[in-house]
């Protein structure tokens, strides 16, 4: 068996080593002679799983006590309904700040199900290519909750900062404090986070948490309460906090698999820091080797280029068919483009090793040597 190098934007690489646990264990978990696949997700081996997932997870982002950590499903795409179901019980206003398809997706959904949202600043007018800086953010008079997505996985575009004062608050005109929701889908995990500034964080599990299937929300206290009383069950974040995420049957084995990931992070990486670092070189090396050349390009603006998905187009676009097959005969899979943008994009996630990176860097430097 060879394994190539996965670039894909998601379902995305997941860690060898987690891989290679979840093998041995498949056919018989521990001894206890099933898969966890075929476990009650009530069994006291599968509770044990769970709760296990959740401590590493709140190890590794230095969770505070005061927030919920959910497991639940739908991906994000579905927390773009249920964020304001949970937050505009009070009524009020969401405010976005949108920079990218999937920010455009979450105003949708907003405003699809109750009818408002207000785009508190854009980088629409200059193509997506950098995030509005913090005084450009405006809150509207009524707003509820602010939310951003911190990297836009199709643009490649990532926040470097998070929005807020210097005392890590967001105010309304009146003074009311704004909690901040965020879409960290793929950017969770990548480094050090601080958690308390915000009041919803969640992420769909298929970048750097796991397989697909599951989506974590990690969700301040004083939230849980502020939902719509039309709220569908399955959307509450209340209802998910007291049913310790088993309101139905969960995604069991994603999450059995994200916790795999959790340890991985914790045991064989040391930690979110040295993550962190490893992700600095990856994205760093594959950007010089861009900026070097007359050949390939990127069209953001170098503070918001993002470390896990970078996107690069061809000086000579008739190039993109041949550099994709010859990509993928060297064993370099999945770097198109997403459909809306076309071109080439590297995903950098955690589980893309560096020697990924090099050999990406090494065709990318073949290939504009024969036919540019």
């Amino acid at each position: 068996m060879t394994r190539h190098y996965n670039f894909c934007a998601g379902p995305a690489a997941l860690p060898e080593a987690v891989l290679a646990r979840a093998r041995e264990e498949m056919l018989d978990y521990r001894g206890r002679g099933l898969s966890v696949m075929e476990m009650s997700h009530r069994s006291g081996d599968y509770v044990a799983i769970a709760e296990q997932a959740e401590r590493d997870l709140r190890d590794l982002l230095a969770i505070p006590d005061n927030y919920r950590v959910l497991f639940t499903q739908g991906g994000a795409t579905q927390q773009f309904a249920a964020l304001p179901y949970n937050l505009l019980g009070a009524g009020g206003t969401a405010n976005f700040v949108q920079t990218g398809i999937w920010g455009s997706k979450a105003i949708k959904e907003a405003r699809h199900l109750f009818g408002d949202a207000a785009v508190a600043a854009s980088s629409e007018a200059n193509g997506h290519t950098a995030v509005p800086r913090p005084e450009d953010i405006v809150l509207s008079s009524d707003a509820a909750y602010l939310h951003y997505t911190a990297n836009e996985t199709i643009g490649g575009l990532e926040f470097d900062y998070i929005p807020g004062n210097d005392a890590g608050e967001l105010r309304r005109p009146d003074g009311r404090e704004v909690p901040l929701a965020c879409d960290m889908s793929s950017s969770i995990l990548s480094g050090p986070l601080d958690v308390s500034r915000f009041g919803v964080i969640y992420a769909g599990a298929q970048k750097n948490i796991g397989p697909a299937g599951l989506v974590v929300a990690i969700v301040r206290d004083d939230l849980l309460d502020q939902g719509r009383a039309d709220m569908p069950s399955l959307f509450s974040y209340r209802a998910l906090a007291e049913a310790g995420s088993m309101i139905n049957t969960p995604a069991t084995y994603s999450w059995y698999l994200a916790g795999l990931v959790f340890q991985w992070l914790k045991d064989d990486i040391g930690g979110l820091a040295a993550m962190s670092a490893i992700n600095d070189r990856k994205a760093a090396r594959l950007y010089a080797a861009i900026d070097a050349s007359e050949f390939y390009s990127n069209p953001i603006a170098p503070r918001n280029r993002s470390r896990m998905n970078v996107p690069f187009v061809l000086a000579d676009s008739r190039l993109e068919d041949a550099f994709l097959a010859e990509s993928e005969e060297a064993g370099l899979l999945n770097l198109k483009g997403h459909r809306s943008v076309g071109g080439m994009r590297a995903s950098l996630y955690n589980a893309v090793p560096e020697a990924a990176v090099e050999a990406l860097v090494d065709f990318m430097a073949d290939f504009e040597k024969r036919r540019g």
